[in-house]
């Protein structure tokens, strides 16, 4: 029988590979991450408020800062991880393969991706819905006036197939146009080759600054879809996959407590709530039962901060209410599971 190489055998395969590597030797997801030093973190080729550098290299987003918190459970450095810019149809392969140790790149949680790909999505950091953005000279106010519109999208994402049953479940036709990379699409809408460019609301808002006239274009306020996005890791390590959602939830867990890094070394040596003395490691062993040390959370809040910080010096700037992303406390659906 010929040998099948990972090539051959896509994602599935390669995920096969990776889980077997970890599960078969004890050669962990952690144990690699802190051999080498360093969390490989797959993002977004750029994508303002989430995962996007600057001139000089420097990666900033919500997406990046969970990633910055992982590094800082693990290795007590937020500053102790790399970056791997991907495509939509790059970043499932690179995770399984195990290219990057974890996914955080605006991608969104459905089951055919839980259950197909071999992999598990440790959260939610950002929910969020598609959307579509038109050109305000179009002169259309919905989306129900769209009959026979090219669409820009990007390939190998869920916006293909959610704007697809939309038009059909209205009657109507639309040609689409899809591109690899998100600033394919940017231009090509730019350049008038499309009437829409379709995305999750939040990449809109991102991506409506890289316009020529930005204040020439308008999203409608149609929502056609689900988008809960979120960190991805492989299958098969269920200690890695706990060390990723716990950092997601001890971001959100923070901020419901109101400890901020500006606050959190006071909150350290002075009497605290029950809770509160959970979270920064004085009471407990919760980092020891991830395989870390106990100030794993304290060491995320004070250096990356807790998700209200990662939100408003991220998102806000996009002009995003934190509408439902808003604690469940404060009237939204974020909710976190609590640490005892």
């Amino acid at each position: 029988m010929k040998k099948l190489t990972l090539a051959a055998l896509g994602v599935a395969g390669a995920m096969i590979a990776s889980t077997a590597m970890a599960d078969g030797h004890g050669n962990s997801t952690l144990a690699q991450v802190k051999e080498k030093g360093f969390v490989q973190c797959g993002v977004s080729q750029g994508l303002p408020g989430f995962s996007n550098a600057d001139d000089s290299g420097n990666w900033t987003g919500l997406d990046v800062d969970l990633c910055r918190g992982v590094a800082a459970a693990v290795f007590g450095d937020a500053n102790a991880v790399k970056f791997t810019p991907l495509s939509a149809k790059q970043r499932f392969t690179a995770l399984a393969s195990g290219e990057i140790d974890i996914l955080s790149r605006n991608t969104t949680w459905t089951m055919t991706r839980d259950t197909q790909l071999g992999l598990n999505f440790a959260g939610v950091n950002y929910y969020d819905g598609q959307g579509m953005m038109v050109p305000t000279a179009l002169g259309v106010s919905s989306a129900l006036e769209l009959d026979g519109a090219n669409i820009c999208t990007n390939t190998g994402t869920t916006t293909e197939l959610n704007i697809t049953d939309f038009f059909r479940a209205n009657g109507m036709s639309f040609n689409l146009v899809a591109f690899e990379k998100a600033d394919e699409v940017v231009a090509a809408y730019d350049s008038g080759r499309c009437d829409v460019y379709t995305t999750d609301r939040s990449g809109l808002a991102a991506q409506r600054g890289k316009l020529t006239a930005p204040d020439s274009h308008m999203v409608l306020s149609e929502i056609i879809s689900k988008e809960p996005l979120g960190p991805v890791v492989r299958q098969g390590d269920d200690q890695w996959f706990n060390i990723v959602r716990w950092t997601l939830n001890a971001m959100i867990n923070a901020e419901e407590l109101g400890i901020t890094s500006e606050n959190v070394n006071a909150t350290e040596f002075n009497d605290v709530s029950p809770s509160v003395a959970r979270l920064v490691g004085k009471e407990g062993n919760f980092g020891e039962e991830l395989g870390l040390d106990n100030k794993w959370a304290y060491n995320i809040i004070r250096q990356v901060g807790n998700y209200a910080e990662s939100y408003e010096a991220n998102v806000t700037p996009l002009g995003l209410a934190r509408g439902v992303n808003a604690l469940w406390s404060d009237g939204g659906i974020l909710y976190a599971a609590p640490i005892r």
